[in-house]
């Protein structure tokens, strides 16, 4: 299983020029297999929202909803750092409910970090949260909880201005503290810019080979999410059909009397045989 992995093992793996590896978890049982695999990361993203909850943003997910489920990866993860996703509104209002919200992932959920969405605008959220003890985790770019003044989702600083502004929030977010970044959907070569020219690890989601690691919804990863598959998302397995066939044939088999057959069934003892037969019992 190896050490437990703390949040500066990950800023010095940039160092060593190591690549870092996330992906999302929202229950016990991923988090665990996730875990053994070796992921550095373990996010429990908003993304539940849409993946799990059926929302169809990030946007009406609750604090009580993601230290619902970020207890339970917690009690998966024996190696991974544990990011908490802070969700929309719990961070914005002002700087003391974003402490206390972001206290309750470490506190309650047993969270090693928080990630928060934005740039400039959060980056005095951002000091007072590392004051309060709290390790956080950036995320600019596409940043999915305020997609609508973004225009949508679709790849942000595609322009010189746009991409000197993500440049400068990066920057901004290092000297706030921020241990990491997420980069999500930006061009790969303003990516790498980003990466090279600060000291904190860019993660990134649709922004090239150039970051210092990668992040994947697990369930885009495994093909269990249909309803659409971004660009930037590689299948590496596609179990929702096959899920679908496994029901087909459990239900196949009940209708038809095949299951559950002798094998799968528990026999009486001889003495409890005899006495549910006995006609006089």
């Amino acid at each position: 299983m190896g050490t437990k992995l703390l949040v500066t093992d990950l800023v010095a793996k940039k160092a060593a020029n190591e690549k870092i590896t996330m992906l999302t978890a929202y229950d016990a049982s991923f988090a665990t297999m996730l875990d053994q695999a070796g992921v550095d990361i373990l996010l429990v993203g908003d993304s539940l929202g849409m993946v799990l909850l059926g929302y169809e943003s990030t946007v009406p997910v609750t604090m009580a909803e993601m230290l619902h489920h970020a207890r339970a990866v917690r009690r998966g993860v024996k190696r991974a750092v544990l990011v908490g996703d802070m969700p929309f509104l719990s961070y914005q209002v002002d700087v003391v409910s974003a402490i206390r919200n972001a206290g309750r992932f470490m506190k309650e959920a047993g969270c090693d970090a928080v990630k928060l969405e934005g740039g400039l605008e959060v980056c005095d959220t951002v000091r007072a949260l590392v004051r309060a003890g709290i390790p956080v985790m950036g995320h600019i770019g596409l940043t999915p909880q305020t997609a609508g003044q973004l225009g949508g989702f679709k790849v942000q600083g595609n322009d010189l201005a746009s991409a000197r502004k993500l440049l400068e929030a990066a920057r901004a977010l290092a000297l706030a503290g921020a241990w990491a970044v997420v980069l999500e959907c930006v061009p790969d070569e303003l990516a790498r810019v980003i990466t090279a020219k600060i000291a904190i690890p860019t993660i990134g989601i649709g922004a090239g080979p150039g970051c210092d690691g990668q992040v994947l919804v697990t369930h885009d990863l495994v093909g269990l999410f249909e309803k659409f598959v971004p660009r930037f998302v590689k299948q590496y397995a596609n179990l929702a059909p096959r899920i679908r066939e496994a029901v087909a044939g459990f239900v196949a088999e009940v209708h038809s009397g095949a299951f559950p057959d002798a094998a799968h069934s528990f026999p009486a003892r001889p003495d409890l045989r005899e006495l549910l037969h006995d006609k006089d019992a």
